[in-house]
Formats: C-alpha cells, structure tokens, sequence
C-alpha cells in the first residue's frame, strides 16, 4: 500500500469534511442522492458512451493502481547487469545462457536473449525500444479512461445544477423552498468537482509518474544490455547505470557495488 496515497486522499477529503463542520452547516446538509447519481453514475456511463464497458469497468482496477507501492530494483538490476558483464567479458556471451533461467525481469531477459543468440546491436534496441513505446501506449490509455471522467465529472455536475435550477424555477411562488433549493442544485457541482480534483486528477499525475519511473528503469536495463553486447568494462557499465539514478541514491548504490574489492 503506498502510504502517501493513502494519507493524501484522507487527508484531501478530511479537510473538506472539517471546512463544512467549522463553517457550522451539518454533514448531513451535502449528500444529495439524485445529485450522486446524476454527477457520478451519469459521467460514469458517458465514459463507457465513449468508450467501451470494459474501460468503464476497469476504472476503478486503474484508480487501485495509484495505492499501490510501484518498485522497480534497480540496485539489482545494476548488481545483475554488472555480474552478466562480467562473466561476458570473462567467458564471452554465450556463457550468459545458463544466467537467463533465473532472470525475474522479463524485459530484460527477453534483451539478452537476443544477445546470446547474436542478435545485430541495432535490432535489439529497436525490439527493445518498441515494447517500451507500447508499455507506454498502455500506460497511456489507462490514464486517457481516468483523464475523460475528470473532464466530464464537473460538466455533469453544472448538468444537475441546472436541472435543480429550472426545478427552483418553476416553482418560484413557495419563496421558503427557492434557499433549499438553490443548495440541492449547487451539491452536483460539489460533487463534479470533488470527483475531478480531489480524486481523479491526483491519481493521474500518480498513475504518470509511475509510468516515467518505469519508463527510465527500462531504459537503463536497455543501456545496460547493450553496454554488455558492446563488451564494455563493468565499471564502465556500471557508471552509465547510476547515471539513471538520483544522485543520492547513486552514492549509496556505488559504495556497495562499484567499491574495489
């Protein structure tokens, strides 16, 4: 469970829960039952008009994504690739055949299968270069489903508001209802924006920089295969893979891994 999530949208719908106690109106006052089917079901169901049931189900499978913990390894990765360079440079590419069995990392065994098999340099990081550019179309698509139910919640929302209004309207001679009224019209704009801002926006850009991270990740294992065809010295290697890291981690990654001895 990634904890920052977790806090965030408590922490998000906490603060508009204690802004409506402290402005002294009743909880109760906000939930509006016609208004959450309107804003929340009626955007849902445009979202699967425009797209399909299957991404409209999925949904809430993507949202999920955002609460969970997204680690990639790379201190293994580089240990990984740095020990296949060596035994490379020592035994030739070849002798890597018996380390691929026990390879977790799909993407990166897929790489140094085309390797051992001989594989011309360019091809591999074209292969290469395409499953990333499709993981991202993915990942892409995934955070398109969530980006069109933000951009229809509050359209949805001001959709109810006027529906309450021209109910307000017509019925304008009761001047005790017309205050009451105007509060129920104006709860489907709350809930349009809530839905858009409070949730949907900050999983996106979550769902997005997980994607840049794994994206990055990738790249690295790309540069480290090819570092390995080239038949560069491990600590060569080595250093280009830290490059891909933050410069802290960098330092406390290399004290472990690129010290003599």
């Amino acid at each position: 469970m990634d904890i920052a999530s977790l806090i965030g949208i408590i922490g998000v719908f906490g603060m508009v829960v204690f802004g409506i106690i402290s402005g002294g109106a009743g909880i109760d006052i906000y939930w509006d039952f016609s208004s959450f089917l309107i804003v929340v079901l009626g955007s849902w169901f445009c979202v699967m008009f425009a797209s399909s049931i299957a991404s409209a189900a999925g949904i809430f499978k993507i949202m999920g994504l955002a609460f969970n913990i997204k680690t990639f390894g790379e201190k293994s990765i580089i240990t990984k690739l740095m020990a296949m360079s060596e035994k490379a440079r020592r035994e030739g590419l070849l002798a890597l055949e018996d380390e691929l069995e026990d390879l977790d990392d799909p993407f990166m065994k897929k790489g140094l299968r085309l390797v051992v098999d001989g594989t011309d340099a360019a091809i591999v990081r074209d292969l290469l270069d395409i499953e990333v550019s499709q993981m991202q179309d993915r990942h892409a698509s995934s955070v398109g489903i969530l980006n069109m139910w933000a951009a229809l919640a509050p359209g949805f929302g001001m959709l109810g508001t006027v529906i309450g209004l021209i109910a307000m309207m017509k019925n304008l001679e009761d001047k005790a209802s017309v205050g009451p009224n105007m509060a129920i019209a104006l709860i489907t704009t709350l809930y349009g924006s809530l839905i858009a801002n409070a949730l949907l926006t900050p999983i996106m850009m979550k769902l997005k920089a997980n994607d840049a991270k794994e994206v990055q990740v990738r790249e690295m294992v790309i540069e480290g295969i090819m570092s390995i065809q080239a038949g560069d010295n491990p600590h060569i290697l080595g250093m280009k893979l830290l490059a891909y890291l933050p410069p802290t981690e960098a330092r406390e990654v290399e004290k472990e891994i690129m010290k003599d001895g």
